[in-house]
């Protein structure tokens, strides 16, 4: 089967301003993520920009990016966008990796991928991991997914689910899961998505999936034993990938 990767990517944001152009041992970090990406096999891999600053970055490093409107409110508005300019087939499976993922495993975007073609009753993939930690089972921060006998997702939280009511000091067994922040999309439903109204549940968590589930939608989860490196969300957060990645 094939895939194409669609990396979403605004100058925008409120901790790392022009995140997408941080330098990292003199690349920027978006055109990072997208090299990362086109080790998994991926038929291409495709920056959904929000500037013309991206897309001349991309460029400039022989990634293919294409230019999207600046007022999309989520990244799955803009992806949808991009699968209209790309011209891409309502059956075709596209990944989305984040652009603040320089570190993300080439591996689990291939699982992720190919999970999805494998549940033709899911519309999404996602992936998991085993947590080992009380402190991040606790954290809000920290995405919590439960998962059904098929590893489809129940429900996604912040808070520690499933809770261990005779033991709530100490981890449940099976460990509870962490969810990571990667999707697979057959391209029909990521026309839709953003078309769906949004639903409470997704408001009460701030937690986007939750559309998908609440409107009778299921969502594949892959767990992998391997836990993701971290992702840039913060100036500490760059200098910790930059010395991870010897910049």
């Amino acid at each position: 089967m094939t895939f194409t990767v669609l990396i979403p990517a605004r100058l925008a944001s409120t901790r790392l301003p022009n995140k997408p152009l941080a330098d990292i041992a003199g690349v920027p970090m978006v055109v990072r993520v997208a090299q990362q990406a086109l080790q998994s096999g991926a038929l291409r891999v495709v920056v959904a920009a929000d500037s013309f600053e991206i897309v001349a970055a991309c460029q400039a490093h022989g990634i293919e990016a294409v230019l999207t409107r600046t007022d999309h409110p989520s990244g799955s508005d803009r992806l949808a966008e991009a699968c209209d300019l790309l011209g891409l087939a309502d059956d075709n499976i596209v990944v989305n990796v984040q652009g603040d993922e320089p570190l993300m495993d080439p591996e689990l975007v291939t699982d992720v991928a190919h999970l999805l073609a494998r549940r033709p009753q899911a519309a999404m993939s996602t992936a998991a991991h085993a947590l080992g930690s009380v402190a991040e089972f606790h954290n809000s921060n920290v995405v919590k997914v439960v998962l059904d006998a098929q590893h489809m997702a129940l429900y996604f939280s912040r808070a520690p689910i499933a809770y261990p009511r005779d033991t709530p000091d100490a981890l449940p067994s099976p460990a509870p899961l962490r969810h990571i922040g990667i999707y697979g999309y057959r391209v029909s439903f990521l026309r839709l998505f953003p078309k769906l109204a949004q639903a409470p549940l997704e408001r009460t968590e701030s937690l986007e999936q939750l559309r998908a589930l609440w409107h009778g939608h299921r969502i594949a989860v892959h767990v992998t034993q391997h836990i993701p490196g971290p992702g840039v969300d913060t100036p500490e957060d760059l200098e910790r990938v930059r010395r991870l990645m010897g910049a």
